[in-house]
């Protein structure tokens, strides 16, 4: 019960991470206002919380609600955490041919909401003596082939604004730190295909296998796994932890395959070949 007393928003919240994340934050004793698009998934969760879980609709593209809900949160009895979760995979091009309104898109969706989110939540905490920030970024932010090109960039911008948002509230007792996920079985790359639902669903289970494959771990990830970081970025067990992230992968990014796979070949047992 870390987060007993306390009242978090969390955008994106009506599935996937999100969903997962203000479950979590309940059953650590907060109240949650969760933002999303989907009403009618919002609507069920909240329906389902038994009053603690409230729903408004929110298109975190959209400023003037992403300030309409942090306010929400604060005029509701106070606002301590924050998690800025929203996002979609965004356009899908490479560089050399993705269309500039598509790129504007995605960074509205996955980068200038996470800075809006921040701009609106900060100065309602700092009346609240602090409070936590967490953004979501991606293991797409600390290398290439693991996501679309105006994604991974809108990622790698979050991890550094993480650090300069850090910086700028510190002096208001505000903690903003990053969680950055690797492979989840979410629907965040599946959603904006023209597929009838159980195809998805199968795509999705293909992308769950793929990664049990390609990561020391040898399971999928989920949702919960985020939330459980989440949740302590949000806690006082974080309280010494300010502009930084946790890598929640699996052990994807340690390395090539050959680094934990002792079946597969690599460059030392290349070199041993010729001894």
């Amino acid at each position: 019960m870390r987060l007993t007393g306390k009242r978090a928003v969390v955008t994106g919240g009506a599935s996937g991470i999100g969903r997962a994340t203000a479950l979590r934050f309940v059953a650590e004793g907060a109240d949650v206002l969760i933002g999303d698009i989907d009403a009618a998934a919002g609507t069920a969760l909240a329906d389902e919380s038994n009053g603690r879980i409230s729903f408004r609709h929110t298109d975190v593209t959209d400023a003037a609600a992403i300030e309409s809900l942090m306010q929400q949160c604060h005029d509701g009895g106070g606002l301590d955490i924050v998690f800025n979760n929203a996002g979609a995979g965004g356009a899908a091009e490479p560089i050399d041919e993705i269309a500039p309104d598509d790129w504007d898109r995605t960074m509205a969706l996955l980068l200038r909401s996470v800075a809006l989110g921040i701009r609106y939540a900060a100065p309602l905490m700092a009346q609240r003596g602090g409070g936590a920030i967490i953004n979501t970024s991606s293991v797409s932010a600390l290398g290439t082939g693991y996501a679309p090109t105006a994604y991974s960039t809108a990622k790698a911008g979050v991890l550094h604004l993480t650090k300069l948002a850090a910086a700028n509230l510190a002096k208001d007792h505000i903690r903003v730190n990053a969680v950055v996920p690797g492979f989840i079985t979410t629907n965040i790359f599946t959603s904006h295909l023209d597929l009838p639902t159980a195809q998805r669903g199968q795509a999705n289970a293909m992308i769950a296998a793929a990664a049990a494959h390609a990561q020391p771990i040898q399971r999928a990830g989920a949702s919960e796994d985020i939330a459980a970081a989440v949740a302590f970025l949000a806690s006082d067990d974080a309280s010494f932890v300010t502009g930084t992230h946790i890598l929640v992968d699996g052990g994807l990014t340690i390395g090539t395959r050959a680094s934990w796979d002792p079946t597969q070949p690599s460059l030392l047992t290349a070199l041993d070949a010729f001894k």
